[in-house]
Protein backbone atom coordinates (compact mmCIF):
# COMPACT_ATOMS: atom_id res chain seq x y z
CA UNK A 1 0.00 0.00 0.00
CA UNK A 2 1.45 3.61 -0.88
CA UNK A 3 2.02 5.62 2.31
CA UNK A 4 0.39 8.41 2.45
CA UNK A 5 1.77 12.30 3.76
CA UNK A 6 -0.12 14.44 5.26
CA UNK A 7 -0.36 16.97 2.29
CA UNK A 8 -1.22 13.70 0.20
CA UNK A 9 -4.74 14.04 2.59
CA UNK A 10 -5.04 17.63 2.86
CA UNK A 11 -3.43 19.05 -0.08
CA UNK A 12 -1.35 21.37 -0.23
CA UNK A 13 -1.59 25.27 1.27
CA UNK A 14 -1.93 27.37 -1.72
CA UNK A 15 -3.74 30.06 -3.43
CA UNK A 16 -5.79 28.91 -6.75
CA UNK A 17 -8.64 26.60 -7.09
CA UNK A 18 -6.54 23.05 -8.39
CA UNK A 19 -3.77 22.02 -6.36
CA UNK A 20 -2.43 19.60 -9.96
CA UNK A 21 -3.35 23.41 -11.94
CA UNK A 22 -2.18 25.86 -9.52
CA UNK A 23 -0.12 24.74 -6.55
CA UNK A 24 1.53 22.17 -8.24
CA UNK A 25 2.14 24.74 -11.65
CA UNK A 26 3.54 27.04 -9.20
CA UNK A 27 6.33 24.49 -7.54
CA UNK A 28 7.11 23.42 -11.29
CA UNK A 29 7.80 26.70 -12.12
CA UNK A 30 9.63 27.81 -8.98
CA UNK A 31 11.77 24.30 -9.51
CA UNK A 32 12.58 24.84 -13.60
CA UNK A 33 13.72 28.47 -12.29
CA UNK A 34 15.95 26.70 -9.81
CA UNK A 35 17.81 24.12 -11.93
CA UNK A 36 17.94 27.25 -14.68
CA UNK A 37 20.12 28.92 -11.67
CA UNK A 38 20.03 31.75 -13.51
CA UNK A 39 17.91 35.08 -12.82
CA UNK A 40 19.12 36.81 -16.15
CA UNK A 41 16.44 35.72 -18.88
CA UNK A 42 14.06 38.07 -20.54
CA UNK A 43 11.89 35.53 -22.26
CA UNK A 44 10.35 32.57 -20.98
CA UNK A 45 7.93 30.42 -23.39
CA UNK A 46 5.78 27.68 -21.84
CA UNK A 47 4.60 24.80 -24.06
CA UNK A 48 1.05 23.11 -22.47
CA UNK A 49 0.40 19.60 -22.77
CA UNK A 50 -3.02 17.93 -22.48
CA UNK A 51 -4.82 18.91 -19.69
CA UNK A 52 -2.72 21.76 -18.82
CA UNK A 53 -3.55 23.36 -22.52
CA UNK A 54 -7.03 23.00 -22.63
CA UNK A 55 -7.48 24.84 -18.92
CA UNK A 56 -4.82 26.74 -18.22
CA UNK A 57 -6.48 30.17 -18.39
CA UNK A 58 -9.41 28.78 -16.22
CA UNK A 59 -7.38 27.66 -13.41
CA UNK A 60 -4.71 30.18 -13.36
CA UNK A 61 -2.10 27.54 -14.67
CA UNK A 62 -0.30 30.57 -16.75
CA UNK A 63 -0.12 32.91 -13.34
CA UNK A 64 1.21 30.10 -11.04
CA UNK A 65 3.41 28.59 -13.88
CA UNK A 66 5.10 32.64 -14.01
CA UNK A 67 4.96 32.79 -10.35
CA UNK A 68 7.08 30.09 -10.15
CA UNK A 69 9.84 31.33 -12.67
CA UNK A 70 9.63 34.77 -10.51
CA UNK A 71 10.54 32.68 -7.72
CA UNK A 72 6.72 32.53 -6.22
CA UNK A 73 5.69 29.36 -4.10
CA UNK A 74 2.17 27.70 -4.37
CA UNK A 75 0.85 29.95 -1.05
CA UNK A 76 2.53 33.32 -2.61
CA UNK A 77 -0.22 36.30 -2.50
CA UNK A 78 1.07 37.77 -5.48
CA UNK A 79 0.05 34.72 -8.26
CA UNK A 80 -3.05 36.24 -9.42
CA UNK A 81 -0.82 39.24 -9.99
CA UNK A 82 2.15 37.29 -11.78
CA UNK A 83 1.74 38.22 -15.10
CA UNK A 84 1.65 41.95 -14.52
CA UNK A 85 4.79 41.26 -12.12
CA UNK A 86 6.51 39.82 -14.94
CA UNK A 87 5.83 42.86 -17.11
CA UNK A 88 6.78 45.11 -14.89
CA UNK A 89 10.56 43.14 -14.37
CA UNK A 90 10.71 43.16 -18.44
CA UNK A 91 10.05 39.47 -18.83
CA UNK A 92 8.36 38.58 -22.00
CA UNK A 93 5.89 35.03 -21.50
CA UNK A 94 4.36 32.85 -24.02
CA UNK A 95 1.93 30.29 -23.62
CA UNK A 96 1.89 27.67 -26.42
CA UNK A 97 -0.39 24.64 -26.25
CA UNK A 98 1.42 21.71 -27.87
CA UNK A 99 1.23 17.77 -27.80
CA UNK A 100 4.27 16.85 -25.68
CA UNK A 101 3.59 12.90 -26.47
CA UNK A 102 4.29 12.98 -22.50
CA UNK A 103 1.67 10.40 -20.86
CA UNK A 104 0.65 12.77 -18.02
CA UNK A 105 -2.10 15.39 -18.87
CA UNK A 106 -0.60 18.15 -16.63
CA UNK A 107 3.07 18.78 -18.35
CA UNK A 108 4.66 21.61 -19.30
CA UNK A 109 7.97 22.04 -21.34
CA UNK A 110 9.40 25.66 -19.87
CA UNK A 111 12.01 27.21 -21.94
CA UNK A 112 14.29 30.12 -20.51
CA UNK A 113 15.64 32.38 -23.12
CA UNK A 114 18.70 34.58 -21.98
CA UNK A 115 20.59 37.47 -24.60
CA UNK A 116 24.28 36.17 -24.09
CA UNK A 117 24.20 32.09 -24.21
CA UNK A 118 21.88 29.31 -25.44
CA UNK A 119 18.09 28.50 -24.08
CA UNK A 120 17.55 26.17 -21.48
CA UNK A 121 14.52 23.98 -21.02
CA UNK A 122 12.68 21.48 -18.60
CA UNK A 123 9.67 19.31 -19.06
CA UNK A 124 7.43 18.51 -15.98
CA UNK A 125 4.59 17.57 -14.89
CA UNK A 126 1.72 18.28 -11.87
CA UNK A 127 0.81 15.07 -10.94
CA UNK A 128 -1.65 15.83 -8.06
CA UNK A 129 -1.52 17.40 -4.55
CA UNK A 130 0.72 19.83 -5.38
CA UNK A 131 3.53 17.27 -6.35
CA UNK A 132 5.84 17.54 -9.29
CA UNK A 133 7.65 15.20 -11.39
CA UNK A 134 10.72 16.67 -13.40
CA UNK A 135 11.51 14.44 -16.83
CA UNK A 136 14.09 16.25 -18.62
CA UNK A 137 16.50 18.87 -18.63
CA UNK A 138 17.73 20.24 -21.52
CA UNK A 139 17.44 17.04 -23.54
CA UNK A 140 18.57 15.03 -20.68
CA UNK A 141 16.10 12.53 -19.65
CA UNK A 142 15.70 12.71 -15.39
CA UNK A 143 13.11 11.82 -12.87
CA UNK A 144 13.15 13.46 -9.64
CA UNK A 145 9.92 14.93 -7.75
CA UNK A 146 12.11 18.08 -5.49
CA UNK A 147 10.39 16.83 -2.15
CA UNK A 148 14.50 16.01 -1.28
CA UNK A 149 17.59 18.23 -1.91
CA UNK A 150 18.66 17.08 -5.43
CA UNK A 151 21.71 17.68 -7.17
CA UNK A 152 21.99 17.64 -10.79
CA UNK A 153 25.54 17.52 -12.41
CA UNK A 154 26.74 17.39 -16.15
CA UNK A 155 30.14 15.91 -17.36
CA UNK A 156 32.47 14.46 -19.17
CA UNK A 157 31.99 10.61 -18.90
CA UNK A 158 35.60 9.67 -17.25
CA UNK A 159 36.11 7.14 -15.03
CA UNK A 160 36.08 7.60 -11.48
CA UNK A 161 34.03 11.00 -11.72
CA UNK A 162 31.40 9.11 -9.74
CA UNK A 163 33.52 7.86 -6.96
CA UNK A 164 35.17 11.86 -6.74
CA UNK A 165 31.48 13.32 -6.56
CA UNK A 166 30.49 10.97 -3.76
CA UNK A 167 34.13 11.43 -2.14
CA UNK A 168 33.29 15.47 -1.77
CA UNK A 169 29.46 14.35 -0.50
CA UNK A 170 30.99 12.18 2.03
CA UNK A 171 33.91 14.44 3.32
CA UNK A 172 30.57 16.98 3.76
CA UNK A 173 28.54 14.02 5.89
CA UNK A 174 26.48 13.70 3.68
CA UNK A 175 24.11 10.24 2.70
CA UNK A 176 23.40 9.80 -0.81
CA UNK A 177 20.12 8.39 -0.91
CA UNK A 178 19.42 8.08 -4.92
CA UNK A 179 21.58 8.12 -7.80
CA UNK A 180 20.66 7.94 -11.70
CA UNK A 181 23.67 8.19 -14.18
CA UNK A 182 22.69 8.19 -17.84
CA UNK A 183 25.15 8.83 -21.09
CA UNK A 184 25.26 10.19 -24.41
CA UNK A 185 27.89 10.86 -26.37
CA UNK A 186 30.33 10.35 -23.90
CA UNK A 187 28.90 13.31 -21.43
CA UNK A 188 27.02 12.17 -18.45
CA UNK A 189 24.45 13.19 -16.40
CA UNK A 190 23.93 12.83 -12.69
CA UNK A 191 20.53 13.62 -10.65
CA UNK A 192 21.27 12.65 -7.23
CA UNK A 193 18.29 13.06 -4.32
CA UNK A 194 21.05 13.51 -0.57
CA UNK A 195 19.26 13.69 2.77
CA UNK A 196 20.89 16.82 3.35
CA UNK A 197 20.37 20.55 2.76
CA UNK A 198 22.59 21.39 0.22
CA UNK A 199 25.30 23.59 0.82
CA UNK A 200 27.93 25.84 -1.10
CA UNK A 201 30.47 24.35 -0.30
CA UNK A 202 29.28 20.64 -2.05
CA UNK A 203 28.14 22.90 -5.31
CA UNK A 204 31.67 24.64 -5.29
CA UNK A 205 33.95 21.50 -4.56
CA UNK A 206 31.83 19.36 -7.36
CA UNK A 207 31.92 22.25 -9.74
CA UNK A 208 36.16 22.68 -9.47
CA UNK A 209 35.94 19.00 -11.04
CA UNK A 210 37.61 19.06 -14.04
CA UNK A 211 35.23 17.07 -16.09
CA UNK A 212 31.94 19.25 -14.59
CA UNK A 213 30.36 20.87 -17.41
CA UNK A 214 27.32 21.81 -15.13
CA UNK A 215 26.47 21.86 -12.07
CA UNK A 216 23.23 23.09 -10.00
CA UNK A 217 21.50 22.30 -6.49
CA UNK A 218 17.98 22.60 -5.21
CA UNK A 219 16.90 22.41 -1.90
CA UNK A 220 13.16 21.08 -1.54
CA UNK A 221 10.22 23.71 -2.63
CA UNK A 222 7.29 23.27 0.12
CA UNK A 223 3.74 22.68 -0.94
Amino acid sequence: MKDYGIFDILGPIMIGPSSSHTAGAARLGKMAKEIAADDSFYKVVFYLHGSFAKTYKGHGTDRALVAGILGMGPSDERIKNSLNIAKEKGIEVEFIEKDLGYEHPNTAKIIFSYHDKDDFYIIGSSIGGGNILITNINGNEVEFSGNYPTIFVKYKDQKGTISRISSILAKEDVNIATMKVSRERKIATMVMEIDNPIKDSIIDNIANLDEVIYITGINPIGR
